[in-house]
C-alpha cells in the first residue's frame, strides 16, 4: 500500500507517521519510508540523531540517475532530459519494488534499524543557501512524484509518505499516488481546517481519506472531531508518555506505547489494509497522465523543448504483476 500521511504544521503528523512506520515494521511488513516534509524531521522520530538525519542523501540531488534508471529502454522517452516528475512509464521503462535492491535505492535510501525490524528511509532533501528565493517546495519533491509514478507495491508492502504541511500537496499530482491518505487532526478549529481542503480535492479524483484525531484528551474531543469530519474519523491516538521520552531522544521500547495507542495504529493498518481490494490500477495510471498533460502543457513542453504528451503509452497500465515481467529488464 501507498500511504500519505498529511496534516497541518504541529498537528503531529510526522509523529504518527513514524509511529506508523514502527508499527509495520513490528507487524514484519516491508516499509519504505519517505520524507517529503521540506521541514525534514521523520528520521529523527525514527530515532535518527540530528547528525544522521542531516546525512540522508537528498532525493532531489539524485534525480539524473533517478530518471536515467527509470528511462529505461522506453522508445517514448528520447532523452532524460524531456523527463519531469511527472512522466509516466511505458513499455521499456525500469519500475521500482519495495522488496529489490537497485541504483536508485542504493543512491536515495539508508536503512534504519528499528526495535522490531528495519525499514529503508530515503528523504527529498532541505533547502539549502542556494534555493532560497529561487526553488519552490514543489521543485524538491519532483524526484518523489517519479518513483511514486514508476512504483508497484503488493501484498505487505508498504511506502509511507510523510508530506508537507498543510495543502500545499494539491499543487502537484502527488496527492493521487496513495491508496489512503490519513490526515492528522487535533480536535481544534484550525486542526480540522486543512480536512476541509482535502476533503474538497480529493473527493474530485476519488482519494480515500481517513481522519486521525491526535491528542485526544477524552470523548469531549473525540465528539468534536465527530462533529466536524463525520464518518471520514477513523481514530483517536491520545496524549503519549511514550512519545514524549522519544521526543527527548530516549525512547523507550516501542512495545511500551501505550496499549489505546498501539490498537489505534493496527485500525490505520487494518483500514490500509481494507482499501487493498479497492485499489483501481486503471484510475491510477490515468490519473497520471491526466497530470502529466497538464504539467506538459502549462509548463514542461517550453522547458524542454518537447511534446510531452507523446511520452503517453496509452497501452500501458501500471499494476503489481509488472514486477515479475519488469524484473528480467538489465540493471
Amino acid at each position: 500500500m501507498k500511504i500519505a500521511f498529511v496534516g497541518k504544521g504541529g498537528s503531529g503528523k510526522t509523529t504518527l507517521s513514524s509511529l506508523f512506520i514502527r508499527h509495520l515494521a513490528a507487524n514484519e511488513a516491508h516499509v519504505v519510508a519517505v520524507d517529503a516534509d521540506i521541514n525534514q524531521h521523520l528520521g529523527t522520530a525514527l530515532g535518527l540523531d540530528e547528525d544522521e538525519a542531516a546525512a540522508l542523501p537528498a532525493m532531489g540531488a539524485q534525480l539524473p540517475l533517478i530518471k536515467n534508471y527509470l528511462r529505461g529502454s522506453n522508445p517514448r522517452i528520447t532523452s532524460t532530459a524531456t523527463m519531469i516528475k511527472t512522466t509516466p512509464p511505458g513499455e521499456g521503462s525500469r519500475l521500482l519494488r519495495v522488496r529489490e535492491d537497485n541504483p536508485v535505492y542504493d543512491a536515495c535510501a539508508r536503512t534504519v534499524r528499528l526495535d522490531d525490524g528495519e525499514i529503508r528511509l530515503m528523504a527529498t532533501g532541505p533547502f539549502t543557501e542556494s534555493d532560497l528565493g529561487v526553488a519552490c517546495y514543489h521543485s524538491k519533491v519532483g524526484a518523489v512524484e517519479l518513483c511514486l509514478n514508476h512504483l508497484v507495491d503488493g501484498p505487505d508492502e508498504y511506502v509511507v509518505v510523510d508530506m508537507t504541511a498543510g495543502s500545499d500537496s494539491f499543487a502537484s499530482g502527488m496527492f493521487t499516488r496513495f491508496d489512503m491518505t490519513f490526515l492528522v487532526a487535533e480536535p481544534t478549529r484550525k486542526g480540522v481546517s486543512v480536512y476541509r481542503q482535502y476533503k474538497e480535492y480529493a473527493g474530485d479524483f476519488g482519494i480515500a481519506l481517513k481522519v486521525v484525531g491526535n491528542k485526544v484528551r477524552g470523548e469531549d474531543d473525540l465528539d468534536f472531531l465527530r462533529a466536524e469530519v463525520g464518518d471520514d474519523l477513523l481514530v483517536g491516538v491520545g496524549l503519549s508518555d511514550w512519545v514524549r521520552t522519544m521526543e527527548k531522544g530516549r525512547p523507550a521500547a516501542f512495545e511500551l506505547l501505550e496499549a489505546d495507542n498501539r490498537m489505534a495504529l493496527q485500525a490505520l493498518q487494518n483500514a490500509a489494509e481494507d482499501s487493498y481490494e479497492l485499489r483501481d490500477w486503471e484510475r491510477y495510471t490515468r490519473q497520471m497522465v491526466h497530470f502529466h498533460l497538464k504539467n506538459a502543457e502549462s509548463w514542461g513542453n517550453e522547458k524542454t523543448g518537447a511534446d510531452l504528451a507523446a511520452q503517453v503509452d496509452p497501452a500501458f497500465i501500471l499494476h503489481e504483476h509488472r514486477a515479475e515481467t519488469d524484473a528480467t529488464q538489465p540493471a
